[in-house]
């Protein structure tokens, strides 16, 4: 019997394909939570805000599919039965990404209120597609998808028993289990956050206030001469010139501008203490020699207990607290959640509120790291490093 043989051009579309499935099953896989936060919103924007206590569950497991199918794929494993999944795999995600295009364009130009999720999260947080891209994008994924149907009977299952094959494929599934549990347990094994190791979250999020230069202009009552004076040289005036005020009289200020407000690129990220003062640009100015540990716990009611309570991170504290390294906390629950949640567990640290709207964001806490309690190295404005709290440090591995 004559042994079947793949059409090189067949092989290359077939490659890129499960290529496109593998990397948009990876990219989402490094970071599951970010997975089951964009299933979240889609539960929302369907009037289906129940099914969150699932949206784990479901991100894992399109996660898994969707690389395995792409694994499978790859390597010539039960093809026509991949083929048909990919089928309807595809038409599933083509008629919800054409809802999600047209929701979009009645929501901008007829303002029409759906909720509709903006970015549809189909390669995580790796590359940002509108609706109409999405939907674009898989109607050109469609066509190879399609022609792989009609063509399966002309490619050849790797050469295994039937056995092997389901074996072959489930190492698919071990590989990207593997991920998402290292990930989930961890931190994300590529961040694409604004928070990851060596950005400058300064010029991101924190809005740098206008400088001016103040003079004031004084005129000697004896000789006429006139006197130019700084802010700081006015306060001690009196101490060089003894009488000072008898002898000059006020006439003007003069006012310059050293550097103009300069916006955060990024808005809605604070500190808030309970007088509601923002401390953000105090604590993370790139011009603060010392550095800053930031414990970032997106919500209270949600925080591993476990995480909080271990003996190494009390222990964290007191030593950055006796180095003179910063050591604060902030959080997206309110000021009363936080005094409680201090008296709680007997923090020594200030703990800052960042407001959101529960529903509209920004989540500039949740989004700065996936591990709630989480820990985050700053110095002059640039991430260091940052630890879930599986992975707490002591202060001597900071060092």
């Amino acid at each position: 019997m004559r042994k079947q043989k793949e059409e090189l051009w067949l092989k290359i579309i077939r490659i890129l394909l499960a290529c496109v499935f593998i990397f948009s099953g990876l990219m989402k896989a490094v970071d599951p939570v970010a997975s089951a936060i964009k299933i979240d919103e889609y539960f929302i924007s369907f009037g289906m805000a129940f099914m969150h206590p699932f949206s784990m569950f479901f991100a894992i497991m399109l996660n898994i599919v969707e690389f395995t199918l792409g694994f499978m794929l790859l390597f010539r494993i039960k093809v026509k039965f991949t083929s048909i999944i990919y089928l309807l795999f595809m038409i599933f995600f083509l008629c919800l990404t054409l809802w999600l295009a047209i929701a979009e364009h009645l929501e901008t130009h007829y303002g029409y209120n759906f909720g509709v999720v903006k970015d549809c999260g189909c390669f995580g947080q790796a590359v940002e597609m509108s609706n109409l891209q999405t939907f674009l994008k898989n109607i050109v994924i469609m066509i190879p998808t399609l022609l792989i149907l009609f063509k399966r009977k002309s490619i050849p299952d790797i050469h295994l028993t039937e056995l092997g094959k389901w074996s072959f494929a489930f190492v698919g599934v071990i590989i990207v289990c593997g991920i998402q549990w290292y990930s989930y347990r961890h931190l994300p094994m590529i961040d694409f956050s604004n928070w990851k190791k060596g950005e400058n979250v300064t010029e991101t999020f924190i809005e740098k206030p206008a400088v001016k230069n103040i003079m004031f202009v004084y005129l000697n009552l004896t000789d006429s001469t006139v006197m130019n004076l700084t802010e700081d040289e006015l306060m001690t005036i009196s101490d060089k010139i003894p009488g000072f005020y008898e002898q000059y009289k006020y006439l003007d200020r003069k006012d310059s501008v050293i550097s103009k407000l300069v916006r955060a690129k990024k808005d809605g990220f604070n500190m808030l203490d309970t007088a509601g003062s923002d401390h953000a640009f105090e604590i993370l100015n790139v011009k603060n020699e010392a550095p800053v540990m930031l414990l970032l716990i997106h919500d209270l009611d949600e925080v591993n207990e476990k995480g909080i309570k271990q003996p190494i991170l009390k222990k964290l504290v007191e030593d950055c607290q006796k180095q003179g390294i910063v050591f604060v906390g902030l959080t997206n629950s309110s000021q009363a959640e936080i005094a409680k949640f201090k008296e709680m567990y007997h923090l020594t640290f200030p703990v800052y509120q960042n407001p959101i709207d529960p529903i509209k964001g920004p989540f500039m806490v949740r989004d700065a790291i996936r591990s709630n309690p989480g820990l985050i190295l700053i110095q002059k404005g640039v991430v260091k490093d940052k630890w879930a709290w599986r992975d707490f440090p002591t202060y001597e591995e900071i060092q």
